[in-house]
């Protein structure tokens, strides 16, 4: 299946080529306000996306702290979680997504197994584990893609 690129926004600061980021969805308040709303909640909230392009086509934005964004094509990219190695992990078994709750803030996967990007409870099912993942409190973590 082909997958189409789509066009978003995204404040300038972040707007790099290969950037991979998750979605999180409609903020409220002067969003709604906003004449080009649209084209920035075009995407699904809860996917994940990488910028294949920035375009020069820079518009105003109430929310962005330059008060700018930048207009972008993404495209979707499959969703990688932390979880906990154990027994039952293996490719094409589901589970249940739980944060590790951790408190090492420095840590640069603290989002990814704190599970920052999830709103309530997900089942997943494991297509492929990328690898063990560097934990500096000694967690056994594997990166696993659904």
């Amino acid at each position: 299946m082909i997958k189409l690129n789509k066009i978003s926004l995204i404040g300038v600061n972040l707007a790099k080529k290969d950037l991979v980021f998750t979605f999180r969805g409609p903020l409220a308040g002067k969003c709604d306000e906003c004449k080009i709303r649209n084209v920035c909640f075009n995407l699904e909230p809860g996917k994940s996306y990488r910028i294949k392009e920035v375009k020069e086509q820079i518009n105003p934005c109430f929310i962005y702290d330059t008060n700018k964004v930048s207009t972008i094509d993404v495209e979707e990219v499959e969703n990688t979680y932390n979880v906990q190695n154990g027994k039952r992990l293996m490719e094409g078994s589901s589970m249940e997504l739980r944060s590790m709750k951790c408190d090492y803030l420095t840590c640069p996967n603290i989002e990814k197994c704190n599970l920052l990007n999830l709103k309530g409870n997900k089942k997943i099912v494991v297509k492929k584990i990328i690898g063990k993942i560097s934990c500096p409190k000694g967690y056994d973590m594997r990166e696993v893609e659904s």
